[in-house]
């Protein structure tokens, strides 16, 4: 049975090109949907081009009914989009001032979801965060599936942090942002996992002892530095383009056609 969106798949569990015959039971749903997030986060596909679900049928080996399916979840989280009589593209990156406007809605909810969290979760949810850090930390290097692996922990560990706050409409108003793997899309080939794994577990530490001002502190500083980090990758994106490079090509020249929203 595939995942709901309102309960993402674990991240431990993408899957790459070459995991023809998972060790461990999936859908071919899951594994289109866990392949094509792969390749969004790390922009293997890139921002606004065009999704082929032909191509990936046959890179797969599967048929093209589960990959529009997984098309169709991806594109409730915002990170896909269908063209009618067109078909499918990857979305474009947000604008500075989308950016700016997320972090501050953030800076506002989710510190105060912490400390309600530290104040009221339960012994389970607690597990829960540590055990997720704890996975993170031994995924913050390595290859471009570790990189979208913990693109994906991150949503978990935001959305389990809101979740416990017991305020459903705190919890429901931050998953429904779809913020936290359009972040990491911009910070694809940065340093950003060694430094959010350090401030995770200065979240989770507080939230483990209970510590409301702490975990709310904790919280503000992440998102904070989460911003400028964000800051630093939108720089250097309007440097590209303004080189005529292009920023989701890892510096390599723009192409010439046209990019539709």
């Amino acid at each position: 049975m595939v995942a709901s969106i309102q309960e993402p798949l674990p991240f431990s569990r993408l899957a790459s090109p070459d995991d023809r015959r998972p060790a461990y039971p999936q859908s071919l749903v899951e594994l289109a949907y866990e392949q094509l997030l792969s390749m969004l986060v790390t922009m293997q596909i890139a921002p606004g081009a065009h999704i082929s679900i032909e191509a990936l049928a046959r890179q797969l080996e599967i048929s093209q009914t589960p990959i529009r399916e997984a098309l169709t979840l991806l594109e409730a989280q915002k990170l896909a989009y269908k063209i009618p009589n067109v078909g499918f593209r990857a979305a474009e990156l947000l604008t500075r001032q989308e950016v700016h406007d997320l972090f501050e809605l953030r800076l506002l909810i989710e510190p105060a979801a912490a400390a309600f969290a530290a104040e009221k979760a339960n012994d389970e949810a607690l597990r829960a965060l540590e055990t997720l850090a704890e996975e993170m930390s031994r995924q913050q290097t390595g290859n471009e599936l570790a990189y979208a692996q913990f693109a994906e922990g991150d949503a978990r560990l935001h959305q389990l942090v809101t979740a416990a706050s017991g305020n459903r409409f705190i919890a429901e108003t931050v998953e429904g942002l779809h913020v936290h793997l359009h972040i990491f899309r911009f910070l694809f080939q940065t340093n950003a996992t060694a430094k959010a794994v350090q401030e995770h577990e200065a979240i989770v530490s507080a939230l483990l002892a209970r510590d409301t001002a702490g975990a709310e502190q904790a919280m503000r500083d992440h998102l904070l530095a989460s911003r400028g980090r964000m800051t630093l990758a939108l720089d250097e994106q309007e440097r590209l383009a303004g080189a005529g490079l292009s920023p989701e090509g890892g510096g390599r020249p723009r192409s010439r056609r046209a990019r539709k929203r």
